[in-house]
């Protein structure tokens, strides 16, 4: 009983040890490396061939196809990426997930504690972040193998246990059982790399002629579909709640595994045949880990060489399953207050939640240019309902950008993001803050038009200095989504023109007062309104500035048109600006 105990701590310990040392190590590759990544999977995506070699190597490098998966549902969120990009993304992703049980097959015992070592020194010594980061991966990396050697001593008692050898040939003889123990480990342990590691582990203890394994290949192969399949289930299981997007992701790369559970289940001898013919020779003890990490590259492989003309197909199936929700007459619509984009899920994955938060303000902006534009109608038109439309509208802005600063203080609080992304999340910040004093002033010109009556003249000209502002946004707006710098130029001008009017309707407005036209005591108002256009211009003009110089936005939204299926972009989860169809 006393031993018994003793090596479930120890498989407890180990496999603590294991899971905190992955998770460190994806962690810290993606602060390192995070970046460039997202610039794979985003440029990658040209045709299905590309989007599987950008996933695969997006997983691999990032040791983490959870955060591979998550920046690509992120970017099928923001309407960046069609669901047929996405889906080849996620094949490629299994692809590299394989890498991890490639890395385990290594024999590195002797060097687990030089890891270690190193990394604590360059993680504790060093004075940039990103040294520190790389210090903390090497660091991690060595208590993930402490971890696996953890288990492998643990589970050696096992294997002189007649009781467990019996169970243990039970699974193996039949693969049905072994796809349930193996589907089981993953939904416990919520991670396919660590069952795989326990079972890599466990398949390396001899049984009892010292040489065959105590489970086999064939005995382990079922177990490898069975844990391929848990992690789609815990894929399933971390989309409730999130966007249609997601689910629909989610659901695609369940269909892969278990499709490929089900074809290779009747197959089981050939391919471990096919395996041991293409994995390093030696007693089945020594070599059956590289066989098991073989067997599962192997399997991800053929699955995406199968599903990679099928994509359509995969397309049509998820569409189906879960098909675009309309709103209906009687739902009451989110508006403005509410952002569209933005998912609470990916605050903690700073790649995909500041595409959100672009897309957000890109949306914020042209909402923005739409206000002004009724706020010059409702001038031109003497409208009062219109002028409180327009107060109501701005109140709606006022709401959303306080959820966006919110999302975004959210992501700054993780405190995951690095330097390069500080300096980008700050850039935001700055252009959705020049939106907002947009807004801001637009509620306070349409309370001064509706609390005074102006002369049909100066109403007139109040109408031409919005009208260019007006102009001013959207041009900058517009500007910020396809990069046009041309337009700054043009933007300062209007800018210039704005200013000089300003004083000239000052000039006008005297003359009117002496003239009789105009009452003397709507000075102080008209000015008001006046300066208010003013400030609206001077917050146009800095967005327009951005386009130059501190904020790219088109590193964080433009693909190509024919990147969004039409299927996905008409749902109600990548929904696009009316006034402006985003790319």
């Amino acid at each position: 009983m006393e031993n018994a105990f003793e090596t479930l701590l120890g498989l407890l310990g180990g496999l603590a040890l294991f899971l905190f040392g992955m998770n460190l190590m994806s962690e810290r590759l993606q602060k390192v490396a995070g970046e460039r990544m997202r610039n794979i999977l985003r440029l990658m995506t040209k045709n299905p061939v590309l989007g599987v070699l950008a996933g695969a190597l997006a997983t691999a490098v990032l040791q983490s196809s959870s955060a591979t998966t998550v920046m690509t549902i992120g970017f099928v969120s923001a309407g960046l990426m069609g669901l047929p990009q996405a889906i080849s993304i996620i094949l490629g992703a299994n692809i590299g997930t394989t890498m991890t049980a490639q890395i385990i097959a290594f024999k590195i015992s002797d060097y687990i504690f030089l890891f270690v070592f190193l990394g604590f020194i360059l993680s504790f010594a060093g004075r940039r972040e990103r040294v520190k980061d790389i210090g903390l991966t090497i660091f991690a990396f060595g208590v993930l193998f402490l971890g696996i050697d953890t288990m492998g001593a643990a589970m050696k008692p096992l294997a002189s246990s007649p009781v467990f050898t019996q169970m243990i040939a039970q699974v193996a003889d039949i693969p049905v059982l072994g796809v349930l123990v193996g589907t089981l480990m993953t939904l416990v342990v919520q991670s396919s790399s660590a069952t795989i590691a326990v079972l890599q582990n466990f398949a390396s203890q001899p049984g009892p002629d010292g040489v065959s394994s105590i489970l086999g290949l064939q005995g382990t192969i079922p177990i490898l579909l069975g844990d391929n399949i848990g992690t789609t289930i815990t894929a399933l299981l971390a989309s409730i709640g999130q966007s249609r997007s997601a689910k629909r992701v989610a659901l695609s790369h369940c269909i892969f595994n278990i499709s490929g559970a089900l074809l290779f289940i009747w197959f089981i001898p050939a391919f471990a045949q096919f395996v041991q013919m293409i994995s390093p020779a030696g007693p089945e003890v020594d070599v059956i880990s590289r066989q098991i990490a073989n067997a599962h590259t192997c399997f991800n492989v053929a699955m995406t060489l199968i599903w990679l003309p099928l994509i359509p197909l995969m397309v049509k199936i998820v569409m189906t399953v879960l098909p675009d929700v309309r709103a209906s007459a009687g739902k009451e619509d989110r508006g403005l207050r509410e952002p569209v984009f933005l998912d609470q899920k990916m605050i903690a994955q700073p790649a995909a939640a500041m595409q959100m938060i672009a897309q957000e303000i890109l949306r914020f902006g042209h909402a923005s240019s739409d206000m002004l534009e009724n706020l010059t109608t409702a001038l031109h038109e003497g409208s009062t309902s219109g002028l409180e439309q327009v107060i109501a509208r701005a109140d709606d802005a006022h709401a959303l950008n306080k959820r966006i600063t919110q999302y975004q203080s959210a992501m700054f609080s993780t405190g995951v993001l690095t330097e390069e992304q500080a300096t980008l999340a700050a850039g935001l910040m700055h252009m959705q803050n020049e939106v907002s004093r947009v807004d801001d002033l637009a509620r306070g010109v349409a309370s001064n038009l509706k609390e005074n009556r102006y002369s049909p003249s100066a109403q007139k000209d109040l109408n031409d200095s919005l009208d260019t502002v007006h102009e001013m946004l959207a041009r900058s707006v517009t500007a910020l989504q396809n990069g046009d710098t041309q337009v700054v130029g043009h933007v300062r001008q209007m800018h210039e023109k704005v200013f000089n009017t300003g004083i000239d309707l000052r000039k006008d407005h005297m003359r009117r007062v002496a003239q009789g036209e105009c009452a003397p005591d709507l000075t102080e108002q008209f000015n008001d309104v006046l300066l208010m256009i003013g400030r609206m211009g001077d917050a146009c003009s800095n967005i327009a500035e951005a386009v130059a110089g501190s904020v790219d936005f088109r590193y964080l939204i433009v693909v190509d048109d024919d990147q969004i299926a039409p299927s996905d972009a008409s749902s109600g989860n990548s929904p696009q600006p009316a006034s402006s169809p985003l790319p």
